[in-house]
Formats: C-alpha cells, structure tokens, sequence
C-alpha cells in the first residue's frame, strides 16, 4: 500500500510541475498557484509516508 501511495504522491508533484509551467507559459497566475499547490500537497504527503516508514522499520 505504501508504494501505491508514493507513486500517486509523485504523480501529484509531477503535475503540479507540468500546472505551474503551463500557468508561466500562457501568463495564468490562478493555474500556476494551483500547480506549485499541488507540488506541495505531494511533497507533504511524501513526508508523511517517510515518517510512516521510520516508524514501521
């Protein structure tokens, strides 16, 4: 389970990425905040499945 978890964790980081780059390039700040929103989202859930695997170890 934890590995599925990290993978969509990515998945939302990675389109956070592509979200934030397509805001810059068509001059979109709402779409570019969405997107470095979502990086954090991910990035923080993937701190979470960090702390889960410390623990479990």
């Amino acid at each position: 389970m934890a590995t599925t978890d990290k993978a969509k964790n990515t998945t939302q980081q990675a389109k956070g990425k592509v979200k934030e780059a397509a805001g810059k390039v068509s001059g979109n700040d709402k779409l570019q905040a969405k997107g470095k929103a979502d990086q954090t989202k991910g990035n923080l859930k993937q701190a979470g499945e960090k702390v889960k695997d410390a623990f479990t170890k």
